[in-house]
């Protein structure tokens, strides 16, 4: 790892140091105090929505002269009605419960002991993302509720329109006694700024990434506080013989083509060769009139050519890629065992999905394919916290420790045992 400029670590140091003064305010407060602050919170961002949106346009004109794509446009872009969903999010966060002081498990032992294990915050979380503004309001919501004192570590994709999200934030906060470092952004010392971040050991309790591969494997690698892995989401969408094929492709569709920039949308077409002459040359023309630039092996190609679609020779590379745009690699496979085989060489394990009325094969799906969520019959694009039920979330883990899936409240919390006696000696 390179080292970091002095500065930058005094400046990060300092900002967790603040954070945790502040993490122990919230430590400490009632459900009903950290309700009222996050209602507070949303309205604050409605009423400054004028001025979110206007920072947001400068950070969007800049990036799209610069060359990014407009996948990646699309998830900087704030709109007016953009602004009211975050804030909305924050409303539903406040409906939820908290898990804050929940027990675990508990019981009584032989000699009188009660011992309760009891959900506690996890104290300061990092935050490192990239050009995703509402990011920056579901950590700030989600720590708030949770306990937690939140850092974030915008992407300068973001930079103006983080600084104004921030900014609302924690003016809110103050106007609720509330401390302002329970919500703090890093808008200083680049990417020095997000690696003094995830080195503070002691200082920060955990830090989660949440972008590209490349963004992602980096805080991995060179991390010395915990790390929870979210983020890339390279899901596939399996059509197996025994699928009804109107099913099929509407799941397809849907999953490819709803908001192709986001983790859970699929990026891989596999079609069982009993089924691909009948549901390839439909689904094919669909995706490509959705715009979707397509990826064929050998024998998909050939009925991408039966629909007079546009297509070009699929790769190892292609298989592997998170497209995040328009773009879908395709392949015809033998049976349920080379779908298995394909998944296990290239998913993220985010999502993958098996569309089939066999339920032999659904279940073979469900117990031998390694992801965080396993569909059956339903688009990828439903694994995320606001659609499972959890209101919003701080990313989707595709690791197995702690937490795995949509993190929402509870992943933010560990655990402390409460031991209560009355003079018991061992």
């Amino acid at each position: 790892m390179t080292s970091i400029d002095p500065q930058v670590v005094d400046y990060v140091h300092d900002v967790a140091r603040r954070a945790r003064v502040a993490s122990r305010e919230l430590a400490l407060l009632t459900r009903a105090q950290k309700d009222a602050a996050l209602h507070a919170l949303a309205d604050a961002l409605e009423v400054g929505s004028a001025a979110v949106v206007s920072a947001n346009q400068e950070d969007v004109e800049r990036e799209r002269a610069g060359g990014m794509v407009e996948g990646l446009v699309d998830r900087l872009t704030l709109t007016t009605e953009r602004v009211r969903a975050v804030a909305q999010a924050l409303r539903d966060v406040a409906a939820l419960p908290d898990p804050v002081g929940e027990v675990v498990r508990g019981s009584t032992l032989a000699n009188g002991l009660t011992i309760r294990q009891v959900r506690v915050p996890m104290g300061v979380v990092g935050m490192i993302y990239e050009a995703r503004p509402n990011v920056t309001v579901d950590a700030a919501g989600l720590g708030l509720k949770s306990g937690n004192a939140v850092i974030l570590r915008g992407g300068s994709a973001a930079g103006r329109t983080n600084e104004a999200l921030v900014g609302i934030l924690r003016e809110a906060l103050t106007a609720q006694g509330l401390p302002a470092d329970a919500i703090n952004l890093l808008t200083q010392g680049g990417r020095d700024a997000g690696r003094a971040l995830m080195t503070a050991r002691g200082l920060v309790d955990l830090v989660i990434p949440r972008g590209g591969a490349s963004l992602i494997q980096t805080v991995v690698l060179e991390s010395t506080v915990p790390v929870i892995e979210t983020g890339v989401g390279n899901c596939h969408v399996y059509v197996d013989a025994g699928a009804d094929l109107s099913t099929a492709l509407a799941i397809t569709i849907n999953s490819k083509t709803h908001r192709p920039s986001v983790c859970n949308a699929a990026e891989s077409l596999l079609v069982h060769t009993s089924v691909a002459a009948d549901f390839l040359p439909k689904a094919l023309a669909e995706l490509a009139g959705a715009g979707v630039v397509l990826h064929t092996d050998a024998r998909s190609g050939e009925y991408a050519d039966t629909a007079g679609v546009a297509h070009d020779a699929v790769t190892d590379e292609h298989f592997a890629t998170e497209f995040l745009t328009l773009e879908m690699s395709v392949a015809v496979v033998d049976d349920l065992d080379a779908a298995l085989a394909h998944v296990q060489q290239f998913t993220s394990g985010h999502t993958e999905a098996i569309v089939t009325e066999d339920r032999a094969a659904a279940r073979r799906w469900v117990n031998e394919v390694d992801a965080a969520a396993v569909m059956v019959n339903a688009s990828t694009r439903f694994t995320d916290g606001g659609e499972f039920g959890f209101g919003a979330e701080i990313g989707i883990s595709t690791q197995k420790l702690h937490a795995r899936g949509p993190m929402a409240l509870p992943e933010l919390t560990t655990t402390k045992w409460v031991v209560e006696g009355d003079g018991q000696i061992r």
